[in-house]
């Protein structure tokens, strides 16, 4: 069975600070999927002014920016 991803990277394109956070994420080879919060006015009204916005999927907590990778290996549970 394939592991399920956990984590969504909420961001949107041309965003510096959301490829600040995907680097760091990358860094600790997180798998996780991006949603670009401009494909849905649902999405763009809960993040606009948050993003880069980190989701823990089985337990809803959020991980907003900044962080750093201390901050993000203890979101993960690393």
């Amino acid at each position: 069975m394939p592991n399920r991803i956990l984590f969504t990277l909420f961001h949107t394109d041309a965003c510096h600070l959301c490829e600040q956070a995907q680097a760091l994420i990358d860094t600790l080879g997180i798998d996780y999927v991006k949603q670009d919060i401009c494909d849905s006015d649902e999405l763009a009204q809960e993040y606009g002014t948050r993003i880069p916005v980190f989701l823990r999927a089985d337990t809803q907590a959020q991980l907003n920016w900044p962080f750093d990778i201390p901050k993000l290996k203890q979101f993960i549970g690393a």
